[in-house]
C-alpha cells in the first residue's frame, strides 16, 4: 500500500501548493475538506493542516480534534492551522497588533529534527493577521521572527505521535527552505517512503485499470493535449485495441494538426479513429460573433458528432477521461460550511449525454505530474510540452465572425510565430503563446500598392497554472523578424501587433 499523507483544507489560497510540495518529495498526498470525515487507513502516514482566511477566534471558525489526531499519527499544522492547534491545546491566539504579511527571517532557537539542514536563520513567507502568543503547557518554542514571538513550535510528550506547528507557509516559493522543512516532516518524522514516482505510478494505475475495465470496450475523445494523450495511452496500456479514441477535426485546429496528431497517435499505437468535420463547424459557426455563442455551438456540435461515433462501436460501457487532480479537489468555501466541487471541463457534457462509466486515470496527478508520466511511458516531447490550448481552438482567437478563410490566415501566422518561437529555443520559456486575428483592417503599403489587410496579434505569456500570468518579454528583435515573417508570406495580414496586457485584468485569451 502507497503511503499517503493527509491534507486538511481550512480553505487557504495555498493549499493546492502545499500538495505539490508533498508530491515533489515523491509522497502521496490528498486534500480534503476539514469536515469531511475520513478514516484512519494502514497506509496514512500523517496530517498536514493548510492555512485559512478565517481567524481562530471568530465564532464559527473551523475546527478539528487535533488531540485525537496525535493518538495514530503526526500532525503539522501550518498558519492557521498552527493557531489551531495552540488555541485547542490551551494558548493564546490574539490578533496582531499589525498585520504579518510577506517576507521574514525564520531565527531557530532550538536544534529540532524538522528544521534538519535548514540554516539557523532562513527567509520565510508570513500571511497572517492573528499570532500566537502564548504556547500551551507542554510545548516548546522552536523558532521566532523579528515580529512574532512564535513561528514554530512542536508539544513535547511521549504519549502520542509528534505534532508541529509553523506560523508562516513553507509550500510557497518565498519560504526559500520550506520544502526541506516539509520534506523533514514526511521523511524523518512520519517515515514516508518516497516511492510516489512516475514509473511507480504507471504500473500501479494500469493493474487498477485492468481491474477496473477488464474486458469491456473504452471510447474516449482525443484533443492532441497532453492530459487526453496521456490518459489514453495508460489506458491502451491496460486495455490495447479495447479503447477506441475519437479525435474530431472542428475546423479551427492549428495549421495541419489533424495530420500530425493523428500521425503521433498512430507510433504510439492507439486506435485512434480521426473525424473530419471541419465544414460541419464552418456551417454552424457561420454569422457568430459571440464568444459565448461560438462556444456552445462547438460544444454542442462536438456532443452530436462524438455520439454518433460511439453508436457504430458494438458494446461500449465506458468513457475514458483525461481529468486531472485541481480539476476534482474539493474546496472549501470561505463564505459557509458547504462544500464545492469542480466541475470536470474536460469533454463538457459527454458524461451526462452518454451515461456511460467514467474512467479517470489521470484524477489524482497535477498537470506537471502528468508530463512526468508522459515522459515516463515515451510520448513524444513535443506532445507533452506542447502549451495549452482552449477547447474552442481559434474560434476564440478569431474575434468575431468565424470564415474558413480566416481559418486559414490564422493557421498561417500562428504556424509561422510557433516555429520561430521554437526555432529561436523561446517555446519552453513561455507557458502560452497564440496569434490573434483581429476584426480590423488598416491601411499598408508594399511595394507601390497600397494594401487593406488585417492585423494580427502575438499573445505570448509566463505563468504557473494560468490563474495569473505576465505577458512574456520577447526579445526586440525577435518581434520585429516574426512580424516581417508573417507579413510578407500571409497574403491578408500587414500588420502585427504584440499583446502586453497581464492577467489580472486581462485574460490569456482574448475571448
Amino acid at each position: 500500500m502507497t503511503d499517503k499523507i493527509l491534507i486538511l483544507d481550512f480553505g487557504s489560497q495555498y493549499t493546492q501548493l502545499i500538495a505539490r510540495a508533498v508530491r515533489e518529495a515523491n509522497v502521496y498526498c490528498e486534500i480534503i475538506p476539514f469536515n469531511k470525515p475520513f478514516e484512519f487507513e494502514p497506509g496514512l502516514k500523517g496530517i498536514i493542516l493548510s492555512g485559512s482566511p478565517f481567524s481562530v477566534n471568530e465564532e464559527n471558525a473551523p475546527d478539528v480534534n487535533v488531540q485525537d489526531f496525535i493518538t495514530k499519527v503526526p500532525v503539522l499544522g501550518v498558519c492557521y492551522g498552527a493557531q489551531l492547534t495552540a488555541k485547542r491545546f490551551g494558548g493564546r491566539v490574539e490578533k496582531s497588533e499589525k498585520r504579518e504579511y510577506g517576507r521574514a527571517i525564520l531565527q531557530r532557537k532550538f536544534e529540532d529534527i524538522l528544521f534538519k539542514d535548514v540554516a539557523p536563520q532562513s527567509q520565510v513567507w508570513m500571511s497572517h493577521s492573528d499570532t500566537i502568543k502564548e504556547l500551551p503547557a507542554g510545548f516548546e518554542l522552536l523558532a521566532d521572527t523579528e515580529s512574532i514571538p512564535v513561528a514554530a513550535f512542536k508539544k513535547n510528550g511521549a504519549d502520542t505521535n509528534a505534532l508541529y506547528g509553523v506560523q508562516f507557509h513553507p509550500e510557497v516559493y518565498h519560504s526559500k527552505e520550506g520544502k526541506k522543512i516539509l520534506s523533514n516532516f514526511l521523511i524523518n518524522i512520519c517515515g514516508c517512503s518516497q516511492d510516489w514516482t512516475p514509473a511507480h505510478f504507471v504500473t500501479d494505475t494500469v493493474a487498477a485499470l485492468k481491474k477496473q475495465i477488464g474486458d469491456r470496450k473504452v471510447i474516449m475523445a482525443l484533443s492532441g493535449g497532453v492530459d487526453s494523450t496521456v490518459a489514453a495511452t495508460l489506458i491502451h496500456k491496460a486495455i490495447g485495441k479495447n479503447l477506441f479514441g475519437i479525435f474530431v477535426d472542428n475546423g479551427v485546429l492549428r495549421k495541419d494538426e489533424f495530420e500530425s496528431v493523428l500521425k503521433t497517435y498512430d507510433q504510439l499505437g492507439l486506435n485512434v479513429t480521426g473525424i473530419d468535420a471541419k465544414q460541419r463547424f464552418y456551417n454552424g459557426l457561420a454569422g457568430k460573433s459571440d464568444p459565448e455563442e461560438k462556444r456552445k455551438v462547438i460544444g454542442s456540435l462536438f456532443i452530436d458528432i462524438f455520439q454518433e461515433e460511439s453508436k457504430k462501436i458494438e458494446g461500449v460501457s465506458l468513457l475514458g477521461q483525461g481529468t486531472i487532480y485541481p480539476d476534482v479537489i474539493e474546496s472549501v468555501s470561505v463564505h459557509g460550511p458547504s462544500v464545492t466541487i469542480k466541475s470536470h471541463h474536460n469533454v463538457g457534457g459527454l458524461p451526462e449525454h452518454l451515461h456511460l462509466e467514467l474512467v479517470e486515470p489521470l484524477r489524482s496527478l497535477f498537470k506537471d505530474e502528468v508530463r512526468k508520466v508522459g515522459r515516463e511511458m515515451g510520448i513524444p516531447a513535443e506532445m507533452i510540452d506542447r502549451h495549452p490550448f482552449p477547447g474552442p481552438g481559434l474560434a476564440i482567437r478569431i474575434l468575431g465572425e468565424i470564415t474558413e478563410e480566416k481559418v486559414q490566415l490564422l493557421q498561417q501566422a500562428d504556424h509561422l510565430y510557433i516555429k520561430a518561437l521554437k526555432d529561436n529555443n523561446l517555446y519552453a520559456t513561455v507557458w502560452q503563446a497564440g496569434a490573434i486575428l483581429l476584426p480590423v483592417k488598416s491601411v499598408g503599403v508594399m511595394g507601390d500598392e497600397r494594401t487593406y489587410e488585417f492585423t494580427v496579434a502575438l499573445r505570448a505569456v509566463t505563468s504557473v497554472d494560468g490563474m495569473t500570468a505576465d505577458w512574456s518579454h520577447l526579445p526586440f528583435e525577435f518581434l520585429a523578424n516574426i512580424s516581417n515573417e508573417i507579413i510578407n508570406n500571409v497574403r491578408g495580414i500587414n500588420r502585427v501587433v504584440y499583446d502586453i496586457s497581464s492577467k489580472p485584468p486581462a485574460t490569456i485569451e482574448w475571448e
